[in-house]
C-alpha cells in the first residue's frame, strides 16, 4: 500500500542570521561529513548544547531503549535537536526517541559495507576510508557468481558416467530432483534474504536470525563443513584431470598389477592434494584480492566448456567424430594397453599376432594357449559416439548397475561365454571402480547443483539487492538446470553407452568422456575444467573462514571464537588454518566419489533449514515478515524442506544420521554453553504460539488425578539488600519438582511501584540468579504491594497464566513470630493459610528450613516419616514420593504413621494401609501407633493459660502513660534524626535507645503495677485468675501429646511430614493457633506442615 509522506518545515523563531554566516556554517558541516565518511561513528566534533537548568536524575521517560544501527546515543547529542521552541513540548524525549528528520537523514546516509576482500583490507583500528557505493546489478552480482559456482566438476567428470550407468531416464529423475530442491530452497532463500538486510556471512545469517542462535550455530557450521569438503572435492577434481587426462606422466605411485591401480591413483590423489592445499592456501592467505579478480576468468573457461560441448553435439548431426571402440564380444578393452584393434595383422601377405593377442595369449606364436573367452569371440570395432541422429539414445534410456571390479559391456551386442578358469584381472578390459546404485549416484551427483548462495552472500555489493538475489539466483537455477538436463539428454543421444559408463575414458585412449564430443578439441574441455576446479577450489577456502569468522564473532559457540581473530586487517588467518586442516582430510580421504556424498549432507541440511525458517516464519505470520518478494508459499517451503530431508536419506542414510548428529550435537553445546542471543527469531516466536495454544487447551478444565502435580508458588523473603532470607526454599523446591511442572517464585516489596522500581528489578535479578544456581526452573513475579498482607493475596490470586496456574504454596515457617517487628507477621501467615484454603490450593510449610538439605549433599541413609492424621487429599503420599526422585533423598526409606483412637481397631488398620499402599504403587513402611484419652497433664493445662494470659494482656491492657511518652519521643527522635547530619544522626542514634520492649513478661507487669496502684487494677486481677478455656486446653493436649508421640518415633527422621491442622474459624483465636503449631512440632529438626486443598491428587486406578 502506497504512504504519502508530507515534509513541513517549521522555522524556529527568533533564529534570524546572516546569509554569509549559514552558508560559511553550511561550508564547515560539509567539510566535516567528507572527513568523517559514511560511516555512522562521530569524530568528537564540537556542538552546542543548551544545559537544562535543572538536573534531572532520569531523561525522558527513563525506559532504555532497544539498540538499532539507525539511532545512535551520541547523535543524539547534537545541539540542533535542542534549538528553538516549536519541539518544545517533546523536549523531554529527545534523549531517547529521535526527530524524524534525524532519523531518515541517518537511514539516508546509511551504507551498508561491502563484503568479501573489501571489508577485511581495510583496517578496523584506524578511520575507514570512503567507500565507494556498489554498483554491481543483478547480472554480474548475482547471476554469474551463482552459475560459476553451481557449475563445475561434476558436470565434466562425472555427468557422462552417471547418465551411462542409471540411463538417460532415470538420471533425469535425479537431475530433476536435485534442481527442483535447489529451485524450491532459492524461493525460500529469496523471501527471507529480501526481508531487509542481509550483512556478512550470507546464508548463516539468514538461517541464525531466522531460527535462533542454537539453530543458527548448528547449521551455520553444518555450512561451513560443506564448504570445507567442497574445496576438497574441487581440489581431488583438479588432480584427476592433471594425472588422468592431462599429464599421467606425472604420477608419483606406479601400478605394477593391474588389481593395484586404482590404490596407486588414491595415493597420487593424497600426495599432490596435500601439495596443492598447501599452495592455495598460501595463496589465499597472501592474496586474496587476485582469486576474486580471477573469477571471471575460470568463469569464462566454464562457459566456453559448455558452449563446446553444444558445438560438439551439434556436429555430430552431420559430421560425428572418429573415436573407435574395441570390442572383444560385447566386452569393452581399454585402449591404453594395444593401438590396433585385431587379432592378427597382414603384412607382405604375411599374417601376424597383434599386441592384443599378446595381452590374452602365452606367446605370439598362433598355436599359443590363449584365453578362452579371446578364443571363442571375435575384435570388432564401433564408433564411440555414433551421433545424434544415429538412435543410440533407445539403447541409453535404460540402467546398468554393476558390482565393483565388473567389465563394462555392450548390450545386444553378440558374444560367447567361455570357462573362466584364468584371471581376468591382468586383461585389458575396462572395469568399474565401485559398486553403483541409484541412491549413490544421487549423493554424488548433488554438489552439481550447490552454490545457490553465492548471490545471498554479496548482498552488500548490489545496487539493489532486494531486486536482484530473487532474479539473479533463480534465473541461474533456470539456466543450470537446463544446462544439465539437456546435457544428460544430449550425452545420450550421441555417446555409445559403454563410452558413459568408462569413467576414466579408457576406451577412448584416456581421454575425457565429455572432450570426445566437444568441437573443436578435448583439450578445450580438459584446460576449462581444469581451471575451473582450480578456481572453485580457491574460492571455497576464501569463503569457508570468512564463513567461521562471521559465526565465531557471533560469539554463540564459546569454544570457536579464537577463529573470530586474524590479521591486522581482519584477515581470517586461524580460521583459514582451521579450513585447510579439514580440507586435508577430505584430500586424505582421496575418492571425489567418497567426499561428494559427504558434502552433499551438509548442503542439504543447510538448504532444508533455511525451507523451515522461511515456513515457521510464514506460518506464524510475525509483524515483522514482509519480504519483497512475494512469489512464495509455506507449502512450497515444507516442500522444499521435505525433499531435502529425503535427499539426505536416499544419498546416504548413515551419513545423513551422522550429519544430524553433528549438527545436534552443536545446537545442545549452543543451548547449553552458547551467550544468550535474542534476534527476534522464528523459533522464538514458534515457542510463544505453542505455548498459547497448549494454555488454550488446558483451560478446558482441571486436570486428572492421574496427571495432578504439585505447580509451585514459592513465596520468598527478601531483606532489605533485596537479597533471599532462606535460599534453602529453593533448593527444597527444586528437589521437590525436579525441573517438572510450574514453578512461579514469587517475593513482596512493600511501597508503590514508582517508588520501587529499581528495587523491583534489583530483586528480579537476585531471585532469577539464586534461582539458576539451585537449579530450580520456573519464572519469578515480584509485587509491590502498600501493605505485605495484600501482596502476598495478589500473589496467590493473580499468579500464573490461564490453566498454567499453581495449585501449591510452599513458604517458609515465621520462625519470629512473636516479635512485632516482624513484617511478616503471625496475622499474615493466618490469612495466608486461610487464603489458600478459600483459593482451593495446597499449603506446604517447612519448619527450620534452614536445616533443609542443599542441592549438593546427599543422605545415605535416613526416613522420611509421614504422619498421617487425617486425608485432605493423599498429598501426604504424593510428596514423599516426589522426592525420592531427587539425588538427595533418593536413599531414604519411606515410613508412613496413622494414629488409632480407642475404639479403632489398629491391626485391621495396618492391614488395609499396607494394601491401599500396595495398589499405590508405593514401597513404605506402615505402623500404626495408639492414642489412649487419658487426664490432661497439669502442664498442658499450664501452657493454655500462659498462651491465653499473654494473650488477653496484648489485647486488653493500655500502655501506660510513661510507655506513651518514650514512644512517642522514639518516633520523633527517629524523624529528626533523618534529616540531620550524618555526625548529628550519630549522636541522637547513640541516645535513642535501640528498640522498645512491648512484650508484657510477668516482672514487667509487677514493677508497672506498683508504678500505678489505683490503675486498672481490677482488670489484672481478672487475667491472673482467668480460667483457661476448654477448647483451647483440648487443642494443646492434642499438640502435647502428638508432638511426644511423634517425637519418640520420628526424632531421628531426615524429614517429617506432617497434618497441618487448619486456623479456628473464629479470628480472636489465631495466636493460639500459632502456639499450638510450635508445641506440636517442637523438637523436630525438619518438619513440613501439609495442608491439602480437598481434592484428590494420588489414585489406584492406571
Amino acid at each position: 500500500m502506497p504512504t504519502n509522506f508530507t515534509v513541513v518545515p517549521v522555522e524556529a523563531q527568533g533564529e534570524k542570521r546572516d546569509p554569509a554566516e549559514r552558508d560559511a556554517q553550511r561550508q564547515e558541516e560539509e567539510e566535516d561529513n567528507r572527513d568523517r565518511g559514511p560511516s555512522l561513528t562521530h569524530d568528537g566534533t564540537e556542538v552546542r548544547r543548551i544545559e537544562p537548568e535543572v538536573e534531572l536524575e532520569h531523561s525522558g521517560d527513563g525506559i532504555a531503549r532497544e539498540s538499532s544501527p539507525f539511532i545512535n546515543s551520541a547523535e543524539m547529542d547534537r545541539g540542533n535537536m535542542y534549538e528553538g521552541k516549536n519541539m518544545a513540548l517533546f523536549e523531554e524525549e529527545m534523549d531517547s526517541n529521535p526527530m524524524v528528520s534525524s532519523l531518515l537523514n541517518k537511514l539516508a546516509n546509511y551504507t551498508n559495507l561491502t563484503q568479501g576482500v573489501v571489508e577485511h583490507e581495510a583496517d578496523e583500528d584506524t578511520k575507514r576510508k570512503e567507500v565507494k557505493v556498489p554498483r554491481m546489478g543483478t547480472f554480474i552480482g548475482v547471476y554469474l557468481p551463482c552459475l560459476q559456482n553451481i557449475l563445475g566438476v561434476i558436470l565434466f567428470l562425472r555427468l557422462t558416467w552417471i547418465v551411462g550407468t542409471a540411463g538417460v531416464l532415470e538420471s533425469f529423475i535425479i537431475v530433476f530432483m536435485c534442481c527442483a530442491c535447489t529451485m524450491l530452497t532459492a524461493i525460500s532463500m529469496s523471501a527471507i534474504a529480501t526481508n531487509g538486510v542481509v550483512p556478512a556471512g550470507g546464508s548463516y545469517y539468514m538461517i541464525s536470525r531466522s531460527l535462533g542462535p542454537e539453530f543458527g550455530g548448528a547449521v551455520g557450521l553444518c555450512f561451513y563443513l560443506g564448504t570445507t569438503f567442497a574445496g576438497a572435492m574441487y581440489i581431488l577434481g583438479t588432480i584427476e584431470i592433471l594425472l588422468t587426462y592431462i599429464s599421467p606422466s606425472a604420477a608419483i605411485f606406479k601400478a605394477e598389477d593391474g588389481g593395484e591401480e586404482t590404490e596407486a591413483m588414491l595415493n597420487n590423489m593424497r600426495v599432490y592434494g596435500t601439495c596443492i592445499i598447501i599452495l592455495m592456501a598460501v595463496v589465499v592467505f597472501v592474496g586474496v584480492k587476485y582469486v576474486n579478480k580471477l573469477a571471471l576468468v575460470f568463469l569464462a573457461c566454464v562457459i566456453l566448456s559448455i558452449i563446446a560441448i553444444y558445438a560438439g553435439v551439434i556436429k555430430t548431426a552431420f559430421d560425428p567424430p572418429d573415436f573407435p571402440i574395441c570390442l572383444l564380444g560385447n566386452r569393452t578393452l581399454s585402449k591404453r594397453s594395444f593401438d590396433i584393434c585385431a587379432k592378427f595383422t597382414e603384412s607382405n601377405n604375411e599374417t601376424k599376432t597383434t599386441t592384443l593377442w599378446r595381452l590374452f595369449c602365452s606367446s605370439s606364436l598362433h598355436n599359443a594357449t590363449c584365453d578362452d573367452y579371446f578364443s571363442l569371440n571375435n575384435v570388432t570395432e564401433i564408433q564411440g559416439i555414433p551421433g545424434i541422429m544415429s538412435g543410440v539414445l533407445i539403447d541409453n534410456l535404460w540402467s546398468a548397475y554393476s558390482e565393483k571390479g565388473s567389465i563394462v559391456e555392450k548390450k545386444d551386442q553378440p558374444s560367447v561365454s567361455g570357462s573362466e578358469d584364468m584371471k581376468i584381472g591382468g586383461r585389458p578390459y575396462v572395469f568399474t571402480d565401485i559398486m553403483t546404485y541409484f541412491t549413490m549416484l544421487v549423493g554424488i551427483y548433488f554438489p552439481s547443483v550447490t552454490g545457490i548462495m553465492a548471490g545471498s552472500n554479496r548482498s552488500g555489493d548490489l545496487k539493489d539487492a532486494q531486486k536482484s538475489i530473487p532474479t539473479g539466483t533463480i534465473l541461474a537455477i533456470s539456466t543450470t538446470s537446463f544446462i544439465y538436463l539437456s546435457c544428460i539428454v544430449l550425452f545420450g543421444a550421441c555417446i555409445e553407452g559403454v563410452i558413459l559408463r568408462d569413467k576414466f575414458g579408457e576406451a577412448v585412449n584416456g581421454n575425457l568422456v565429455v572432450g570426445t564430443l566437444a568441437w573443436p578439441s578435448p583439450w578445450v574441455i580438459v584446460i576449462g575444467s581444469f581451471f575451473s576446479t582450480c578456481g572453485a577450489g580457491l574460492q571455497s577456502l576464501t569463503g569457508a573462514p570468512r564463513l567461521l569468522q562471521a559465526i565465531a564473532r557471533d560469539g554463540i559457540v564459546p569454544f570457536i571464537q579464537v577463529f573470530g581473530h586474524g590479521k591486522a586487517n581482519g584477515e581470517p588467518t586461524w580460521a583459514l588454518l582451521l579450513t585447510a586442516g579439514i580440507c586435508e582430510i577430505g584430500i586424505l580421504i582421496a575418492s571425489l566419489d567418497s567426499v561428494a556424498p559427504i558434502l552433499s549432507m551438509f548442503f542439504l541440511m543447510c538448504y532444508m533449514f533455511v525451507n523451515l525458517a522461511c515456513a515457521v516464519q510464514t506460518l506464524l505470520r510475525t509483524p515483522n515478515w514482509r519480504p519483497r518478494f512475494k512469489y512464495y508459499h509455506w507449502t512450497l517451503s515444507f516442500l522444499g524442506m521435505s525433499l531435502c530431508l529425503a535427499l539426505m536419506f536416499i544419498c546416504s542414510w548413515y551419513y545423513a544420521l551422522i550429519a544430524m548428529l553433528i549438527a545436534g550435537c552443536i545446537y545442545k553445546y549452543i543451548e547449553y554453553r552458547g551467550a544468550e542471543k535474542e534476534w527476534g527469531d522464528g523459533i522464538r516466536g514458534l515457542s510463544l504460539n505453542a505455548a498459547r495454544y497448549a494454555l488454550l487447551r488446558v483451560e478446558d478444565g482441571p486436570p486428572h488425578t492421574k496427571n495432578w502435580r504439585p505447580q509451585l508458588l514459592v513465596l520468598l523473603n527478601l531483606d532489605c539488600e533485596q537479597l533471599v532470607k532462606h535460599p534453602r526454599l529453593l533448593s527444597f523446591t527444586s528437589q521437590l519438582k525436579a525441573g517438572k511442572g510450574l514453578t512461579i517464585v514469587g517475593s513482596v516489596l512493600q511501597g508503590t511501584y514508582l517508588d520501587k522500581c529499581t528495587e523491583t528489578q534489583k530483586a528480579e535479578e537476585n531471585v532469577k540468579a539464586l534461582m539458576a544456581v539451585e537449579k530450580t526452573k520456573g519464572f519469578c513475579q515480584i509485587v509491590v504491594s502498600p501493605s505485605f498482607r495484600d501482596g502476598i493475596s495478589h500473589l496467590i490470586q493473580s499468579a500464573g497464566l490461564g490453566g498454567m496456574k499453581h495449585n501449591t504454596v510452599l513458604m517458609a515457617w515465621p520462625q519470629s513470630w512473636k516479635r512485632t517487628e516482624n513484617h511478616f507477621s503471625w496475622k499474615n501467615f493466618v490469612d495466608t493459610v486461610r487464603e489458600t484454603t478459600a483459593a482451593q490450593q495446597a499449603l506446604l510449610v517447612a519448619k527450620n528450613i534452614d536445616l533443609f538439605p542443599t542441592n549438593q549433599e546427599r543422605f545415605t541413609e535416613g526416613n522420611i516419616d509421614v504422619w498421617w492424621i487425617v486425608h485432605d487429599g493423599g498429598m501426604l503420599m504424593l510428596l514423599p514420593f516426589l522426592l525420592r526422585q531427587h539425588k538427595v533423598w533418593r536413599k531414604c526409606k519411606m515410613r508412613i504413621f496413622t494414629v488409632a483412637q480407642m475404639d479403632d481397631n489398629s491391626i485391621q488398620m495396618k492391614k488395609d494401609l499396607q494394601m491401599f499402599l500396595y495398589h499405590l504403587r508405593l514401597n513404605a513402611e506402615v505402623e500404626v501407633v495408639e492414642m489412649f484419652e487419658n487426664d490432661i497433664s497439669a502442664f498442658t493445662y499450664e501452657k493454655t493459660l500462659m498462651m491465653e494470659q499473654r494473650s488477653q494482656m496484648l489485647k486488653q491492657m493500655q500502655l501506660s502513660k510513661n510507655e506513651r511518652e518514650r514512644e512517642a519521643q522514639l518516633i520523633h527522635d527517629r524523624n529528626t534524626a533523618s534529616h540531620l547530619t550524618p555526625a548529628v544522626k550519630a549522636s541522637v542514634a547513640a541516645s535513642v535507645p535501640e528498640k522498645v520492649q512491648m512484650t508484657w513478661t510477668k516482672e514487667k507487669f509487677v514493677a508497672e503495677k506498683h508504678k500505678n496502684k489505683d490503675t486498672n487494677v481490677s482488670g489484672f486481677k481478672d487475667i491472673f485468675n482467668m480460667k483457661p478455656n476448654q477448647s483451647n486446653v483440648r487443642r494443646m493436649h492434642t499438640a502435647v501429646k502428638l508432638n511426644g508421640v511423634v517425637l519418640n518415633k520420628s526424632q531421628h527422621a531426615q524429614l517429617v511430614l506432617l497434618n497441618m491442622p487448619g486456623p479456628p474459624k473464629n479470628r480472636k483465636g489465631d495466636e493460639n493457633y500459632m502456639e499450638f503449631l510450635e508445641v506440636l512440632t517442637e523438637g523436630l529438626d525438619r518438619v513440613l506442615l501439609v495442608r491439602g486443598s480437598g481434592r484428590e491428587v494420588i489414585t489406584i486406578y492406571s
